[in-house]
């Protein structure tokens, strides 16, 4: 009888004939998720175990375990041969003491002598004999009793599922670059992305000494929460100071914020393109400010050939607020620390800019000369 963690994967299983390297970019990432911890991994048609850890680490390995995306549960349970008197040594271990229980079994090996209503009524029956503070429910039961026998002569039993992250592995979606700000909305974002199997990277636009490195900080921290989840290991910052100060003294003011982001956006292409990314990524929501209209996303999006992906862009920001609680990142975003994008903020920003206005005011900028200087600025954070 062994103790092991059982993993059940979520949407591979529908991938086909790509099935194989969907599975092995999940391993990778089950692994690099389990760094420092000792242990074994192992796969087992459609399972993966975690087998020979160091128990006193078990709450750790189910916490990092939880954070894979591709994970559809997950479960601490016995890997024990499948004879019924095995089977049954593991369910006195795992049913509740008293109360009512239920034995469900599944059957990954269909050779097996017995069927699983056979293995049900033969477990349930003999744990009711040994501990007679026990009773049956099938339909609402206290506790459970699960029973997986599979196709190597083992059985799995345990007593718990708990969810796993979903998703599909990261690596299998190809690469994005975060433009990740100080806020609760782009951690977010890039949260969604990585769980859709894309190996997500990290700029961050700052503008010291308007925004003190407090601010900074602040944002490192929150890609060091996010890794935990996409597996990212760095954070980019580049400095738009210059930037924002030529456009504050160049332009309209009502256009401070777009024109800043039609830079973020060109500079953000160029970082892309370096590190072979695919595709921007942005926490925009339409509506939820006045550079989020269509007009603006329209604008940013105009000086970029690469795609551009919102994934929050029907969020309404108390959805985002949930989802930014339920990651761990909600605590960290909403510390009191100014982005770039308050610096020179406009009293009235343009909510419906026009284009030809807009490039009108920026033929005042020397736009090469400002994103090459702000390219040069870049440095980068490990965690």
């Amino acid at each position: 009888m062994e103790k092991v963690v059982i993993i059940r994967y979520a949407e591979i299983h529908l991938k086909g004939k790509n099935r194989g390297y969907f599975e092995r970019v999940f391993t990778v990432n089950l692994e690099r998720s389990l760094k420092g911890i000792r242990h074994e991994l192992h796969r087992i048609s459609g399972r993966y175990l975690i087998a020979n850890f160091d128990e006193e680490r078990i709450d750790e390995i189910l916490s990092r375990v939880s954070r894979v995306f591709g994970v559809h549960s997950y479960s601490l349970g016995l890997s024990v041969p499948n004879t019924l008197d095995d089977i049954f040594a593991a369910a006195k271990s795992v049913a509740p003491q008293s109360g009512t229980f239920k034995v469900d079994t599944h059957r990954g090996d269909k050779k097996y002598s017995l069927t699983s209503m056979q293995i049900n009524a033969e477990i349930g029956g003999r744990l009711l004999d040994e501990n007679k503070a026990l009773s049956v429910d099938v339909h609402a039961p206290q506790g459970y009793v699960y029973i997986d026998i599979r196709e190597n002569g083992m059985a799995l039993v345990f007593g718990q599922f708990f969810e796993g992250a979903g998703g599909m592995p990261v690596g299998t979606s190809g690469k994005g670059l975060l433009l990740i700000s100080g806020g609760i909305d782009s951690p977010v974002a890039g949260y969604m992305m990585s769980k859709r199997g894309m190996n997500v990277e990290y700029l961050h636009f700052h503008s010291y000494p308007y925004t003190n490195e407090q601010a900074k900080d602040k944002v490192i921290e929150l890609a060091r929460l996010l890794s935990r989840y996409a597996l990212t290991e760095k954070l980019l910052t580049v400095s738009v100071t210059h930037i924002q100060e030529e456009i504050h003294a160049k332009c309209a003011a009502e256009l401070n914020v777009t024109l800043l982001r039609r830079f973020m956006f060109r500079i953000a292409e160029r970082v892309a393109k370096r590190k072979e990314a695919k595709c921007l990524i942005t926490g925009e929501s339409l509506g939820q400010v006045a550079s989020q209209t269509i007009e603006g996303m329209t604008s940013s999006n105009a000086v970029v050939s690469l795609p551009v992906l919102r994934p929050l862009v029907g969020f309404d920001k108390n959805e985002i607020i949930e989802r930014a609680k339920k990651i761990g990142t909600y605590e960290t975003s909403v510390l009191p620390f100014e982005d770039c994008c308050t610096v020179f903020l406009p009293d009235f920003p343009a909510i419906k800019p026009k284009l030809s206005f807009i490039e009108e005011e920026e033929s005042k900028l020397d736009i090469e000369r400002l994103v090459v200087e702000a390219l040069n600025s870049i440095e980068e954070y490990r965690f």
